[in-house]
Parts: C-alpha cells; sequence; structure tokens
C-alpha cells in the first residue's frame, strides 16, 4: 500500500455505513453466508485494487441494500455524512429496480453507467464468482451467470481496471473447468 493509499484510509469514516449494512446480516445469500459479509467483501476487493475513493468505499459498503431490505429510507443514508447523498446516487446507480429485467440493467450499466458505478460493479461480481460453487447453484444457472460475467462485466473491467478485467476473466475460465470436470451434476 502506497504512503497516499494510506493516508486516505487513514481519513475514512465508514462506521455509519457499516452500521447501515448491517441490516443485510438476516438476508441470506443463495451460495450461504449473509449479505452483509458480501457487502465486506466488495469493500475489501476496491482496497485490494488500490482504490480509496471515499463515496465508492461507503457505496460498496451499502450497494445491494435498496435490493435486499426493500424499505430501506434513502433518507438515512443521505444523512449519513458530507458524502451521504452522493453515495445515495452512486448505490442507485448499481441497484437494480424493482422489475428490471437482469440483462437491461447489466447493459445499462455498461453502456451508461460511471466510472465508479462499473468498479463496483466488477468488483461485486468478483465477489460473487469467488463464491459461486456448483454444489449450491445449478449447472445451468451457473453456466449463464459465467456467459453473463464475461458478456457485460469483463468488457466493463476492460474499461475501469484491467488488473480486475484479468481476476474476472481467471474466475470465468476456473469454474468453466469445473463444469466441464464435473458434467454429471443435476444439483
Amino acid at each position: 500500500m502506497k504512503n497516499r493509499e494510506r493516508d486516505e484510509l487513514i481519513r475514512l469514516v465508514v462506521a455509519p455505513y457499516i452500521q447501515k449494512a448491517t441490516a443485510l446480516i438476516g438476508v441470506s445469500r443463495k451460495v450461504g453466508g449473509n449479505q452483509f459479509r458480501h457487502m465486506m467483501a466488495t469493500f475489501s476487493i476496491l482496497i485490494d485494487y488500490h482504490y480509496t475513493d471515499h463515496i465508492m468505499l461507503k457505496a460498496s459498503l451499502i450497494h445491494d441494500l435498496f435490493e435486499d431490505v426493500p424499505g430501506t429510507n434513502p433518507e438515512e443514508i443521505r444523512v449519513l455524512d458530507r458524502h451521504g447523498d452522493e453515495v445515495f446516487k452512486l448505490v442507485l446507480e448499481v441497484t437494480r429496480q424493482p422489475g428490471e429485467a437482469k440483462i437491461a440493467y447489466l447493459e445499462k450499466i455498461l453502456h451508461h453507467g460511471s466510472e465508479k458505478a462499473k468498479i463496483i460493479k466488477v468488483a461485486d461480481r468478483i465477489s460473487n464468482l469467488t463464491d459461486l460453487h456448483l454444489d449450491i447453484i445449478i449447472k445451468e444457472k451457473m453456466a449463464s451467470y459465467l456467459d453473463q460475467s464475461m458478456k457485460y462485466i469483463y468488457p466493463m473491467a476492460m474499461e475501469v481496471n484491467k488488473h480486475m478485467a484479468h481476476e474476472i476473466n481467471d474466475l470465468v475460465e476456473r469454474r468453466t473447468l469445473y463444469l466441464q470436470k464435473y458434467p454429471k451434476t443435476n444439483i
């Protein structure tokens, strides 16, 4: 970690956002665990790739809050701190709206999303792919998710961070090999 990055992280205050994210502790993930840990993993992935932007890091901690905890009051986010309004806007940008088709949502971010939204979406997918296991997900669903990752997320990653793109590609390749190795799995 460079001194500048360390200094940015020293100034980062995320406690109010972590407190909001604790609402996700009771939200189970299909791959096991809970959404709170996924938020923390996404946050950690951003730091791993040397992102220290306070708005982006704060948004990563609550990026699934509105999807997974319906009825969350946007005003509570907007007033958390001096970045609250910007964090809210970024979270809203990466939030799939009710009734919005997954492909339309991914295309919207790919073609019209801000750089910060794309970076969060790529980190989110790295976390999701890391947790993706064939013994939990139906084989066809996993294959579709991997295809989706290469069609929509990989181009986002190529645009914003080629190292993240490399990780997306590696994760997809390894899970594709896993699918090929266990073709008779019908979970």
